[in-house]
């Protein structure tokens, strides 16, 4: 999610980006000549704070024992970071919510043909490493929201276990049916891994860490390098997070004590077959004992074995149980009050829980959350007022399902659909160049923002740096002269994965999603191996990036605090929506050719020619021909769409050159019709099966998981050939289009009055 420039699309843009360019150093968008000059002053002051010192310790601290949902520390941790807060200044206080997380009483994993082994499932201390021998308060390696199970099958390799992968296997003559699966990390989010077993009739999965992708091939093991030993293993959560995120008991509301509950049995995100994770060094036995045909080239990973993908002779058996109860959560929010707009509300956060000790996930991200507010809680004594009421929160419970972030904005929907800017979201941070993911509206603001942040090691600005990394990374011509020439980098789409997605994808609020990374390397990803020591020697080990987030973030949050109009730009959000039309136009074309060339290559017999051992045995099935799809609604709502972005940009430029036009007391009309902008693409009925999700620009892939699918509705019916439903998503998403262009043309009337 790294700001970065990508391929040029030919859309007559060439003007208009010239009169996008950079705003004189001493403007600033959305704010008079006034409140500038006296915001630049502000912001000085506020980056000159944050001291690596303070974010070491801050990071010591927290990651002291583990603290994960329901654990002693977790709560220790809030009750720590609460005290923070007030001793800042700040009005803070805990809000709690109680979820359903469970936690393992069982867990085994054993080949019992054709010998027998038993995995370890267990990760050793390390020497040198005080924090890694907390055995007793550790959590034991597991999925959570695996469903109870004792099984035992024949063992299955199905790569990543995505559905190309089961695509493959199925034409190899393959099946899972009555088989336990064993799947790779990575190539998706684990939870999609059983998901996609179950529905092809596995009874069982174990997802296993390759050290192709998170071990010695590429590079040294911990202790003696960053990467992932051969016991290290990934705890995470398998619940069906695209379906929905947060508690399973309580979707769409939050999960108060009083709250309405489903029983588990009902819950549809917990998982239909049990699961557990297991480490390189418990996968190998398991692996070699597999038989059958040998896998494909790309399906082979760094162990030192024939791949085999089964079944046979190796069975396995499998057994998960877990205690089912409740766990109360921990969410600290502070607020300071606005000063002239109290009502209107920008939101920073980042989690504070962890799977162990979790110096690099969350509290890298965390500790320079904590370092904004001391920096702010100075500014407050010196005379500074926002304009707009900021919030910090410190989640609990993301790691599970992004619990804690969930809860509060099921509980407070109604609040954040009227008041809410924006969401500023931070995670893990590393070495190396800013990433940022977002909406698009906010694409020229972080832009902005990152003109004014130095790098810590080449002391250029972050945005030069991540302009120099793009050109020089550029694969084609096209991409080296946007790249050089494009006033703005472009920023990523978000999926999920983190705190953002409630704020984003359930109410429809404008978001951001920021951290530093590149440089940095590892593999001890939910492991007890991710603390203090490994994070102060293999990573960002001066915390001069912790104190470059600190000063990004810090920056946007309190320029969009401050700006007497909300700095949304909308001609790079309707250039990116453009592009995605395209993208689905082509994707539908695709489509339809490549089903007429396999059915013409069925009807010449192609597949029965080959000898080729890893090419498939039995030839896919003949599929229905492609019906052509009306894109008209979609193409006419992204022009209007375009044209209202161009408007309002014409309006907004006219009245920011007037130099006090944004002073004015009815600004906060026009304030609170740009709020409802980023609402506009929401629907109420959501996407389909899966409701919760309502935005219809960007959302999480059903079978990626964290990976975004945009015009997520079209994308996915025509990825599954649901001709019926791309044709209603076409429809709907133009409609949204349609919706969110009026809502800028209604701004740009507001703005009209402001100029003379």
């Amino acid at each position: 999610m790294r700001l970065i420039a990508r391929p040029m699309v030919a859309l007559g843009f060439g003007a208009l980006l010239l009169a996008l360019a950079p705003s004189p150093a001493d403007e600033l968008r959305g704010f008079t000549v006034e409140s500038a000059k006296a915001e630049r002053e502000w912001e000085t002051k506020f980056r000159a704070i944050p001291s690596p010192d303070s974010l070491r310790e801050y990071m010591r601290r927290l990651s002291t024992r583990p603290h994960h949902v329901g654990s002693p520390y977790d709560k220790d941790n809030a009750e720590w970071i609460l005290a923070k807060f007030k001793s800042f200044g700040l009005d803070a206080h805990i809000e709690n919510f109680d979820v359903l997380f469970p936690t393992p009483k069982e867990r085994v994993v054993e080949l019992v043909a054709p010998t027998t082994f038993r995995a370890k499932l267990q990760e050793p201390a390390v020497p040198g490493d005080p924090t890694s021998s907390q055995v007793a308060e550790q959590l034991p390696t597991y999925n959570a929201y695996s469903i109870d199970g004792d099984v035992t099958a024949p063992l299955v390799y199905v790569n990543f276990g995505v559905p190309a992968d089961y695509e493959r296997l199925e034409r190899m003559g393959v099946s899972v049916k009555g088989a336990i699966v064993i799947a790779r990390y990575f190539g998706s989010w684990r939870g999609i891994k059983p998901k996609v077993a179950a529905e092809h009739g596995a009874v069982g999965c174990i997802i296993y860490s390759d050290p192709r992708e998170d071990g010695y091939t590429q590079g040294a093991v911990y202790p003696q390098g960053p990467w992932r030993p051969k016991d290290g293993v990934q705890r995470g959560s398998v619940m069906d997070m695209p379906l929905y995120p947060g508690d399973p008991l309580t979707p769409g509301i939050g999960a108060t004590k009083d709250a309405k509950r489903l029983p588990i049995g009902e819950a549809a995100t917990i998982t239909k077959i049990p699961v557990l994770p297991i480490s390189y060094g418990d996968a190998q036995p398991l692996l070699a004992a597999l038989g059958g045909r040998v896998a494909p080239q790309e399906w082979r990973g760094g162990l030192g074995i024939t791949y085999h993908v089964g079944p046979g002779p190796a069975k396995v058996h499998l057994r998960v149980k877990s205690d089912w109860s409740l766990k109360t959560l921990y969410d600290v929010i502070a607020r300071i009050p606005g000063a002239s707009a109290p009502d209107e509300w920008v939101i920073r956060g980042n989690h504070h829980d962890a799977w162990v000790n979790g110096a690099e996930d969350p509290l890298s991200g965390q500790a320079p959350l904590i370092e904004e507010a001391r920096a702010y809680g100075l500014l407050l004594k010196q005379g500074w007022k926002p304009r707009r009421t900021i919030i910090y929160a410190a989640w609990d419970g993301e790691e599970p399902a992004l619990l804690g972030s969930t809860e509060w904005v099921e509980a407070h929907a109604d609040e954040l659909a009227t008041k809410a800017v924006a969401y500023l979201n931070s995670d893990t941070n590393n070495r190396g160049y800013l990433e940022v993911g977002g909406s698009h509206s906010l694409e020229q603001f972080i832009n902005d923002v990152a003109r004014d942040i130095e790098d810590p090691e080449t002391k250029l600005s972050v945005w030069k740096r991540d302009q120099l990394r793009a050109v020089a990374d550029a694969k084609t011509a096209d991409e080296r002269q946007e790249a050089r020439q494009r006033a703005d980098l472009r920023i990523d789409a978000l999926g999920s994965g983190s705190d953002y997605t409630p704020f984003l994808q359930h109410v429809g609020i404008a978001t951001l999603n920021l951290g530093f990374g590149g440089e940095g390397g590892g593999g001890i990803y939910h492991s007890i191996y991710d603390d203090f020591k490994w994070y102060t020697t293999f990573d960002d080990t001066s915390f001069v990036y912790g104190r470059a987030l600190a000063q990004t973030i810090g920056t946007a949050v309190m320029r969009l605090a401050d700006a007497d109009v909300v700095p949304y730009q909308f001609t790079n959000f309707a250039e990116t929506v453009g592009r995605y039309v395209k993208e689905v136009e082509k994707l539908a074309t695709e489509t339809r050719d490549q089903i007429q060339e396999r059915n013409r290559e069925l009807d010449d017999g192609v597949f029965m020619a080959t000898s080729d051992p890893w090419q498939p045995l039995v030839p896919p099935a003949r599929e229905p021909a492609a019906p052509h799809l009306n894109f008209a609604p979609l193409d006419d709502a992204a022009d209007a769409l375009t044209r209202a972005a161009e408007r309002y940009e014409r309006a907004f430029a006219k009245a920011q050159a007037n130099g006090s036009s944004f002073g004015k007391p009815d600004v906060g009309t026009l304030n609170a019709t740009l709020r409802q902008a980023e609402r506009a693409l929401t629907a109420a009925t959501g996407l389909p099966r899966r409701p919760w999700y309502r935005h219809l620009v960007y959302a999480p892939g059903f079978y990626t998981g964290y990976g975004v699918k945009t015009l997520p509705g079209v994308r996915e019916a025509i990825e599954q050939k649901n001709w019926t439903e791309a044709g209603q998503q076409i429809g709907a998403a133009a409609q949204v289009l349609t919706a969110e262009a009026g809502v800028i043309n209604q701004a740009a009337e507001q703005v009209d009055k402001f100029a003379p």
